[in-house]
């Protein structure tokens, strides 16, 4: 057995102060083998942002020892032989770490983990540096036109297929345009800042979050090691050594385990042969000698269990990593998040698991100099982002039972690192739950982003988009290679899943959904490459949900003939809705006028919820203004026809309302073959409303001739080709319009919206009523 001084002995800069973890070191600290050797101790600390041991302690000879941050220190242990003055160190159990290159845990100790130190000399990342996203769209073979015309869908490429693109390799330049967060990231990454990114699914957060760890140096990365603490056992101590030491270090001390094991079993083989010999020949007892033989078996297991106990659990281990640590920890349990204990059954008589072989690091452990990625970071219970906080704030985080009734709940490691950057992500509603002083420690340190959904439509971004579908390809690995009219379909329906006009989506991961069912298609087929054909299959298998109850909800209507498509009819309009994002439905609105028993009420049914209800009372206050009779003496019921257990939310039935109601009181028909959409603001100008292309596309699928809309969403209209002919799209910008083109008869609907016109004092110059520039979703 090697005597030579235990490499993990500790050092101080001051000979005379204990360390940290208040073990004496003038006191030896047995482990049940012998009084002169024990655990090698561990750092009693975390590691600070470099990397390199703090924990300073002092040798038993009162000498004191070079700090581990001093590199001019010489080491007083060369490693080549017994030193006399450490045989008496109550921390040297004689483990010596060789892995042939001539490194022990002294290089450990010393080195932190500097890169010079370590001897790779590693060069500083590259950021790339804060340059345009995609700016440059690289093409073999091939030439970009410099100014594109317009309707050229791939923005100047000139290309056959996605083949002839070539993927950036940096994670960081394959997202497509969330320019402002990539500029973010790359900041965050050079000064380590928190960053909270809000928006819409599938808009690149996670994305970003891996990118980030792209860029932060690997260098630093580090092990962590738990070790037993032979003063208290419930208190494992902690050490942290350069990344891929910890797996060294472990196997050394497996090693001497094993060789102290072998010699025990020889010398205890030895010990019963004379115990069992000495009963059997000399006492003539075999009875006793059998009794005794097993009372030293069980001594030596003891022992042996004993030595055991001594090897270092490896907490976390980056030996492996290429980059920097990546932790999703999107609804991750408490344990899963800050770290456990696991209970153990047997908590004592000799079958106890040592307690730091129990301990299990948490992702803020795992992340440790890389990234924490939390989406929906709401959900996390209060007490979890109490404890994140203080792991953001502190850089170090013990780690304990989260179980109050389990036997790890009496374990608490020393403080282990917890230097990451954390992003945090979410929809809009995130920022209502989640924690106050959290987010403030993310705004104090770091960046609060905002992703966009939609991104100019310019031959610039074009031309990403096509990188975009090459990216999928590539990423799948499985998919044939789009052709360039494929290409072009899919940059038309991201035009048309904006819902602006020159606009582009950036919801990426719906629009990656339906390039692989393209994909699948075409290799379904044994085709070489995926064309447009493919394409326009995929958009009819990749429906949404929504979709297909819009359009299942459609086929029954009319299985029933509770579509009305022709004639008039009087209080009954269809008017438009949207189900999910992406699906219009139809849904009629009917209208009657009765006598009161208990003053004039407008009564709307058909589970609405708030803003429709507001848009109701709206609707009412131009009835009240229209109406030549009084009507205080009569209720009218609005019904919204099957609208299910969603009911109906937003504003822009309001135009229906209106139609119906004055429909009902002035006795007059309402053309059926019409649909229409829209809000209505008190003085009878028609505003902008959400959805309009869905919506549109479902009343042509209801067998509607003509659909209103507002004039202001009349740039957002982009439908499908083969809807185009089936249906005419009417803008209007007031109320008397609509109710010029969907009343029935010609002298009494030309009083009537004469009528209207003065008494809502809208003053109409060529029949236009401007309404808000942007749409706002409805």
């Amino acid at each position: 057995m090697s005597n030579e001084k235990d490499t993990n002995d500790p050092t101080a800069d001051d000979p005379d102060e204990p360390p940290h973890g208040g073990v004496d070191d003038s006191s030896p600290a047995g482990n049940g083998e012998d009084a002169t050797r024990g655990d090698p101790e561990p750092d009693d600390g975390p590691a600070n942002d470099s990397g390199a041991d703090e924990d300073p302690a002092a040798g038993s000879d009162g000498e004191s020892a070079a700090g581990p941050d001093d590199e001019s220190a010489a080491d007083p242990d060369d490693g080549s032989a017994a030193d006399p003055d450490d045989e008496d160190d109550p921390w040297d159990d004689g483990v010596v770490v060789d892995d042939g290159d001539g490194f022990d845990e002294t290089d450990v100790v010393g080195e932190g983990t500097d890169g010079a130190r370590n001897g790779n000399n590693p060069e500083p990342s590259d950021d790339g540096g804060i340059d345009e996203l995609g700016s440059t769209v690289e093409v073999e073979g091939a030439e970009i036109d410099e100014d594109p015309d317009e309707d050229d869908l791939l923005g100047g490429l000139k290309i056959d297929t996605t083949a002839e693109l070539e993927i950036p390799d940096r994670l960081v330049d394959q997202v497509i345009g969330q320019e402002h967060a990539r500029d973010v990231i790359i900041k965050a990454a050079k000064q380590r800042r928190h960053v909270m990114m809000i928006g819409s699914p599938g808009t690149g957060k996670s994305m970003l979050a891996k990118a980030m760890s792209e860029l932060l140096p690997k260098e630093e990365l580090q092990d962590v090691l738990v070790y037993h603490n032979p003063d208290d056992g419930n208190k494992p101590k902690v050490r942290t050594v350069p990344a891929g030491k910890g797996d060294q270090i472990v196997e050394a001390h497996r090693e001497e385990a094993r060789k102290r094991n072998q010699m025990r079993s020889l010398l205890m083989w030895i010990i019963i042969a004379v115990v069992l010999g000495y009963a059997l020949i000399i006492v003539g007892q075999i009875l006793v000698g059998i009794i005794a033989a097993g009372v030293v078996y069980l001594v030596f297991r003891y022992l042996n269990r004993g030595s055991d106990a001594m090897i270092p659990n490896l907490l976390v281990n980056n030996g492996d990593t290429k980059t920097a640590p990546f932790r999703d920890a999107t609804g991750a349990h408490a344990g899963a998040l800050l770290g456990d204990v696991r209970h153990d059954p047997f908590q004592s008589g000799g079958m106890e698991t040592p307690s730091h072989d129990r301990v299990e690091a948490g992702a803020i452990h795992k992340a440790n100099k890389g990234v924490l990625f939390i989406d929906e970071i709401n959900t996390l219970d209060i007490r979890s982002q109490q404890h994140l906080m203080t792991a953001i704030q502190e850089g170090e985080f013990s780690i304990t039972g989260q179980s109050e009734r389990s036997s790890g709940a009496m374990v608490q490691t020393e403080p282990v690192p917890t230097d990451f950057v954390m992003i945090a992500a979410g929809n809009l509603d995130a920022m209502e739950n989640m924690h106050p002083a959290l987010r403030s420690r993310i705004k104090g340190y770091g960046y609060e982003v905002y992703m966009e959904d939609t991104i100019e439509d310019t031959p610039e971004m074009r031309r990403k988009y096509v990188r975009f579908i090459a990216q999928e390809v590539a990423k799948d690995g499985r998919l044939p290679e789009f052709s360039a009219e494929a290409v072009e379909e899919i940059i038309l329906e991201a035009k048309r899943r904006s819902g602006r006009k020159g606009h582009l989506t950036l919801k990426m991961r719906n629009l990656g959904g339906m390039v692989r069912v393209a994909g699948d298609i075409a290799r379904g087929e044994d085709a070489e490459m995926t064309t447009r054909d493919h394409v326009l299959q995929a958009k009819g298998r990749s429906r949404s949900i929504e979709q297909q109850l819009a359009d299942d909800y459609i086929e029954r209507r009319k299985d029933y003939e509770l579509q009305v498509s022709d004639g008039y009819v009087v209080g009954r309009v269809n008017g438009l809705a949207v189900m999910g994002e992406d699906s219009g439905i139809m849904l009629p609105v009917m209208a009657e006028v009765t006598p009161t028993q208990s003053g004039g009420q407008v009564i709307a049914t058909g589970q609405l919820k708030e803003m429709a209800e507001e848009s109701v009372q709206n609707v009412s206050a131009i009835i009240k203004k229209f109406s030549d009779e009084n009507i205080s003496e009569k209720d009218i019921h609005i019904q919204f026809i099957q609208t299910g257990q969603q009911g109906v939310d937003g504003d822009s039935a309001s135009i229906t309302v209106a139609t119906a109601v004055i429909s009902a009181l002035e006795n007059v028909g309402v053309d059926q073959s019409l649909a229409m959409t829209g809000s209505l603001s008190v003085r009878g100008d028609v505003l902008p409303v959400g959805g309009v292309t869905h919506k549109i596309e479902a009343a042509a699928k209801a067998g509607c001739d003509r659909v209103i809309i507002p004039a202001a969403n009349e740039q957002d209209v982009m439908i499908e080709d083969e809807y185009e002919e089936m249906i005419e799209v009417i803008p209007v910008s007031h109320i008397s319009e609509v109710l010029d083109i969907a009343l029935e008869g010609e002298t009494e609907k030309d009083s009537l919206v004469s009528r209207l016109k003065s008494i809502t004092g809208s003053t109409l110059k060529d029949g236009n009523v401007s309404g808000p520039s942007n749409p706002s979703p409805q």
